[in-house]
């Protein structure tokens, strides 16, 4: 895909085989700092499973900065939209559209959602940004830390992050039981479900994850601004 793509390194898409029930959300998802694609890879299969179209994206370089992952997830939802393969388009919703990344890449989901307001959910997991003011980001977004997080400690990054965040009329910060800065880049329950919930109340407007959103397991802190509880 490489060679086809512009403003990001490449990728891999995932989507549902089923076609037999309309159209799919649309989300794009950054590894972090140093990290391969593959870091990100999980969440391409588990989140296709449940419904969505997603492309795990190769950034431009391993060292990019967290605003450089930020206009490469937008680049990567501009592909999906635009240029990606029929099979591709003809199961996508181009008008419900989400960003997840990891660590450096949380910070893009940041950066992608305080730049693009037509994105309609985001969840940066373990997210880094030197940036602690998004108080302009207006898309729905969950924020998910670790508790034993010493890259990105929460304190320092998730915590601010959601706090400043008072342009967001829904907006959740979830404190992850015993998870490290490197819990997010493997197959885990807790960090799956909370993504699948989150992606599906706001990008499906489905409200049956409603209760998953304001009171999920696995975690020893919850902070929610959401006045969604149906």
């Amino acid at each position: 895909m490489s060679a086809a793509v512009s403003g990001f390194g490449g990728g891999t898409i995932y989507y549902p085989n089923d076609t037999t029930k309309g159209t799919f959300a649309g989300v794009a998802v950054s590894p972090g700092y140093t990290g391969p694609e593959s870091s990100v890879a999980w969440l391409g299969s588990r989140l296709a499973s449940q419904g969505f179209v997603v492309i795990t994206i190769t950034t431009n370089s391993l060292y990019d900065q967290p605003a450089g992952r930020g206009r490469q997830l937008l680049a990567a939802l501009d592909y999906l939209t635009e240029r990606s393969p029929t099979q591709v388009r003809q199961r996508l919703d181009t008008t419900r559209l989400g960003v997840v990344g990891h660590s450096m890449g949380g910070g893009g989901a940041l950066q992608a959602a305080s730049s693009r307001t037509t994105l309609k959910a985001a969840v940066p997991l373990a997210p880094w940004n030197a940036v602690k003011n998004w108080s302009g980001i207006r898309t729905p977004t969950l924020i998910v830390g670790g508790t034993t997080d010493a890259i990105a400690p929460v304190g320092t990054h998730s915590l601010p992050f959601y706090n400043s965040m008072t342009g967001a009329r829904e907006r959740a910060f979830a404190d992850v039981t015993g998870a490290g800065h490197f819990a997010f880049i493997r197959e885990d329950p807790v960090i799956g479900a909370l993504v699948v919930s989150w992606l599906k109340r706001f990008l499906d407007g489905d409200s049956r994850y409603a209760p998953f959103v304001t009171d999920p397991a696995g975690v020893s802190r919850f902070l929610c601004s959401c006045p969604y509880a149906d």
